[in-house]
């Protein structure tokens, strides 16, 4: 979530590389008349990035919202997580092209809040499809209640809630553009914005990790009471165990592996490092928005079915298709 900080140099009057002590450069928004800017790789790297998250996560909403078998509230948390990555893939094309075309100190905190809340966002979001997963396994009998679903409105409000506030914080005056000694590797955030975005990711990835881990026990319990009742375990059993636990430990690597770096640096980078640092973790982070829909939607079964009926709706299937539960999403 703290990603969306990283684009510090979102047009803001223009962001320029300030030389600082021993010749370091860093980004900087620069309240001089606006320069013609040199087309930054890296910039570019981030608005194709941003262009494909739109682009799958734009298809996943479509796909949700064409089918009305996928109002279940599972499929809600999906796309929830899809909305924010969406919303964080238009503010990546937004950040480059007010960056070299529309260049304004008001314009670029507008920008640095709106990806903070939905890099925010995703990252609840993440959090939220987690908890889900943990509730479905941990009381099945009682999951699809009414009390559930409530459950998960109220997570998605939270969520939802915080990340507005944590992308207001800049625009309210919480940056450093008139104090330029507060600001961090992540301008025009301040080192203390960025170290509380960086501590609640750390304390979210805690709760994942604490989640995902008593879900594995949860699996491995469940097969160990079917090998008990047919005593023995089969190999087709042993199979989906280790295929449930690999497939946890792959979105729980997938998500530290995305955003660990990112957030670290920014706790520990100083804002005399070269800029390229900034970018080279940030880029990473953006790829979870990416990856996203990959892991949590497209490999649906339901999902691939209303994808072949929006792309053509005449087509009849011959091959039913099972009802999954959360834990499968």
């Amino acid at each position: 979530m703290e990603a969306a900080a990283a684009l510090n140099q979102s047009g803001a009057a223009a962001p320029r590389l300030a030389a600082g002590g021993g010749g370091n450069a860093s980004l900087e928004l620069s309240s001089r008349p606006p320069a013609p800017a040199a087309l930054n790789p890296w910039d570019v790297m981030l608005c194709v990035s941003g262009t494909a998250i739109a682009c799958e996560n734009a298809l996943v909403l479509a796909i949700i919202c064409y089918s009305p078998a996928l109002r279940t509230p599972m499929f809600v948390l999906v796309g929830s997580l899809a909305t924010a990555d969406l919303l964080a893939g238009l503010g990546l094309i937004l950040n480059f092209v007010f960056q070299y075309v529309i260049r304004s100190e008001t314009v670029s905190l507008l920008t640095v809040g709106f990806l903070v809340a939905s890099f925010a966002a995703s990252v609840s979001s993440l959090l939220a499809i987690t908890v889900d997963r943990y509730l479905s396994l941990y009381n099945a009998l009682t999951y699809y209640s009414e009390r559930t679903v409530l459950c998960i409105h109220t997570m998605l409000a939270g969520a939802w809630g915080v990340s507005l506030c944590l992308g207001l914080l800049p625009v309210l005056g919480w940056n450093c553009l008139r104090d330029r000694a507060a600001c961090s590797v992540v301008r025009p955030l301040t080192k203390s914005n960025v170290t509380l975005l960086s501590t609640s990711f750390f304390l979210i990835f805690l709760i994942m990790l604490h989640l995902y881990i008593e879900i594995c026990k949860i699996i491995c319990r469940h097969a160990h009471q079917i090998a008990l009742q047919q005593h023995f375990l089969t190999a087709s059993h042993y199979v989906a165990t280790k295929k449930g636990v690999s497939t946890l430990a792959i979105i729980l690597g997938t998500f530290g592996a995305s955003w660990l770096p990112f957030a670290i640096y920014c706790v520990v980078g100083d804002p005399e490092y070269p800029s390229v640092y900034t970018y080279a973790t940030l880029l990473p982070a953006t790829y979870n928005s990416m990856i996203n829909p990959i892991i949590y939607a497209y490999r649906n079964q339901e999902i691939q079915r209303s994808m072949w009926m929006l792309f053509c709706g005449c087509f009849q299937f011959k091959v039913s298709f099972r009802s999954r539960s959360p834990s499968d999403v």
